[in-house]
């Protein structure tokens, strides 16, 4: 792997321009043509901090999120069929572990980097948002399941999880994700993606964006590593619970300027909980 000559330091916190969202504005969003977009931003600056010096005390329910050591057997995670033969058993292995779940669905795996030859549907995605609330988490298990067997597991316990690695060593663009226990309900504005998960023919998804409050507060992992995973939870059908994990990729003034394009890889998990 190419590295940049200059690797940039690795430091406690920065700051940086976060999009968020007009307060009350529904946004619709082309992944694949983003001109065509309607997402009335507000950019606001803000400290994404250091998440390593946390990570030992971070957890699903209480931050929404959590860094894990994982490393995995795939060797090409631009094959798909090997996404789903190797990658898929070790994000479900994962999932159960972390959740203690019973049942895990996975779908809507990406590649993304931000290279200049990216097409605009698998570039990272700025803005903040948190991905998809009920009714498309509803939607993809039906789909998936059957609506007579997806109805007997939606009487459980359901969790909405993103799980982010990288495919290189992150040296620009990374994500950041923001402490979930610090975003409330009316921090989010209704978002619909049209042609999202790379098919410009899928029906809408249907998920969030966060407006800005001063109480956010935001981490990254600087220089991510391919065997680091970052998950995090989207959507908890107990509504008493820690969810609504917004995230966002972003630009580090401290990467270098010869820093090698971001590659990552993203999963999202439907887990059931036992009864």
């Amino acid at each position: 792997m190419n590295t940049p000559a200059r690797e940039g330091s690795v430091v406690d916190a920065v700051e940086t321009t976060i999009r968020y969202v007009v307060p009350g504005e529904k946004a619709i969003f082309y992944p694949g043509d983003r001109a065509r977009s309607y997402w009335p931003a507000e950019e606001h600056r803000v400290r994404i901090e250091n998440m390593r010096p946390h990570a030992g005390t971070l957890a699903l329910e209480r931050n929404g999120f959590v860094l894990v050591k994982e490393p995995t057997a795939v060797k090409n995670f631009y094959d798909p069929d090997e996404i789903r033969r190797v990658y898929y058993p070790e994000v479900e292995a994962l999932v159960k572990r972390l959740l203690g779940a019973e049942k895990v669905l996975i779908f809507g795996e990406m590649t993304r980097s931000d290279a200049d030859n990216t097409a605009e549907g698998r570039q990272p995605a700025y803005g903040a948002h948190v991905d998809y609330g009920d009714r498309t988490v509803r939607d993809v298990a039906t789909n998936m399941l059957g609506k007579d067997e997806a109805q007997r597991w939606f009487k459980r316990r359901y969790v909405l999880m993103n799980l982010w690695r990288p495919i290189r060593t992150v040296y620009r663009t990374p994500l950041a994700v923001c402490d979930a226990s610090l975003v409330e309900e009316g921090d989010l504005n209704e978002s619909e993606v049209r042609g999202g998960l790379g098919d410009p023919s899928r029906p809408s998804l249907f998920g969030f964006n966060l407006a800005y409050s001063p109480r956010h507060r935001w981490y990254y992992v600087p220089r991510m590593q391919p065997d680091e995973v970052l998950a995090f939870k989207l959507f908890d059908s107990d509504r008493s619970r820690v969810q609504w994990t917004g995230h966002t990729a972003f630009e580090d003034p401290t990467s270098p300027p010869d820093a090698p394009p971001r590659e990552s890889v993203e999963v999202r998990t439907i887990s059931f909980m036992p009864a």
